[in-house]
């Protein structure tokens, strides 16, 4: 690094270390620092990486942590071009140059945002974990730093953490709405967000935007998951195929589907795919916190992967914003916030079916490892659906041996009670709030 490089990396180190830091929403993201690990943060492009960095730089400086002893690079900023190139290794030199006096005696909190910008960026941090007294905070696009990349390239070095968008809790935070206090003026407030999360979603940046710039950020970000995250990073040979799968998956939330229908769907748009191929790309979208599925429970691995599974969007306003058609079909989407719940408290989520068929929305295993059972209905006004999901919980229930299940809906309260069997009917809202 030259001279002149050197001097703006110094003062970039000293202007982040004189900034008042904008901490946002604390996320309820339960997080612990483990010595000798770096703490890294893995989730979809703009759902709040870089401002928990800044929540953890806070927490250092409330534990007395000095401001020199924290440095902080966004590697997005363009006067970083040189050490994105492969010198990233000058980092330390220019930032003791400021502090020789620490070097060796103090403790240094490194923090690189976007580290993926960087080449070889690897190799650098496992060389600082073992040669610097320093903990090492680290966050990037999701597929650009895949915890099972890591765990081969750190050697072992680095322990990752999932962020997703707002779950209710954060989004009703950020809206500075009561929730701990169940009081009847805040119960209406609640269920009244409630609709405005249903149909807007959890990124942070269109939480306070209109409709129409929230929409338009949405369509945005679907835009930059696919090309930038998947297509240009894959440098795949058939893009168009991809972006024609992700939007059949996306418009098909909370529905089966197979490696099969996709290859023949894409095949039938004129796609020369093979199935392989499509099996790949699925993957990346997975890699790219874009879509999720969850398969069959059932203990046979042969079962599970000999079975359609289902599928899931990582933000229901999202969802809405590229197919505004599935608006029409509420319980997908109901459903889909649901599954989100579960994937963020880190639950083992499938769907079931009974021996006579019946399909259950979701079985998941808590952390204890305990089963649960639920499904997801918008209403059970219906009596005809009132009956089948019961009629379909109560068998699940015995097939499984448990005492109880949930039925979601959209505001409906009910328990139902049959021989020793209990059924809870709850809001999704109240479900939501629910640690």
């Amino acid at each position: 690094m030259d001279r002149m490089d050197s001097d703006v990396l110094q003062q970039i180190i000293l202007d982040f270390q004189d900034q008042r830091l904008a901490s946002g929403i604390a996320r309820h993201r339960q997080y612990e620092i483990f010595p000798n690990k770096a703490f890294i943060c893995i989730g979809v492009r703009r759902c709040g990486k870089s401002t928990l960095l800044y929540q953890i730089i806070g927490d250092l400086l409330k534990k007395n942590k000095h401001r020199e002893n924290i440095l902080y690079l966004n590697f997005f900023d363009d006067r970083l071009w040189a050490l994105k190139k492969g010198d990233i290794a000058s980092v330390m030199d220019v930032y003791y140059s400021l502090y020789p006096e620490k070097k060796g005696k103090e403790k240094i909190y490194c923090f690189f945002d976007e580290i993926q910008e960087v080449q070889n960026w690897e190799a650098f941090i496992d060389r600082l974990l073992r040669t610097e007294n320093c903990e090492i905070y680290l966050s990037g696009s999701s597929a650009k730093m895949l915890s099972k990349e890591i765990s081969t390239q750190m050697r072992g070095r680095s322990l990752s953490w999932e962020l997703f968008p707002f779950s209710f809790k954060e989004y009703l935070d950020a809206r500075h709405i009561a929730y701990r206090k169940m009081t009847t003026r805040n119960k209406l407030i609640i269920q009244k967000a409630y609709g405005d999360f249903f149909s807007g979603g959890g990124f942070p940046e269109t939480v306070s935007a209109s409709k129409q710039i929230r929409i338009m950020l949405l369509q945005e970000y679907y835009k930059a998951i696919l090309h930038r995250d998947i297509i240009e990073r894959f440098d795949t040979l058939h893009p168009k195929a991809v972006m024609d799968a992700g939007y059949r998956l996306i418009s098909s939330i909370s529905s089966l589907y197979s490696i099969n229908r996709i290859t023949d769907y894409l095949k039938s748009l004129g796609h020369k795919v093979s199935k392989s191929f499509v099996g790949q790309f699925i993957d990346w979208f997975e890699d790219a916190y874009f879509l999720f599925s969850i398969k069959l429970y059932s203990a046979s691995i042969n079962k599970q992967n000999a079975n359609p599974k289902k599928v899931y969007c990582i933000d229901q306003g999202m969802v809405q914003a590229v197919t505004p058609t599935i608006t029409e079909d509420r319980g997908r989407l109901l459903e889909n916030i649901v599954f989100l719940h579960l994937r963020r408290q880190g639950f083992e989520v499938y769907y079931y079916r009974t021996k006579n068929g019946k399909e259950i929305d979701f079985i998941w295993l808590d952390k204890k490892k305990q089963k649960h059972l639920a499904q997801v209905c918008w209403t059970l006004k219906h009596e005809k659906t009132r009956r089948r999901e019961i009629s379909s919980l109560m068998t699940a229930m015995e097939e499984q041996q448990l005492e109880s299940a949930i039925i979601m809906t959209h505001d409906e309260n009910d328990i139902l009670q049959e021989k020793n069997k209990k059924i809870i009917i709850i809001p999704a809202w109240k479900f939501l709030l629910k640690d």
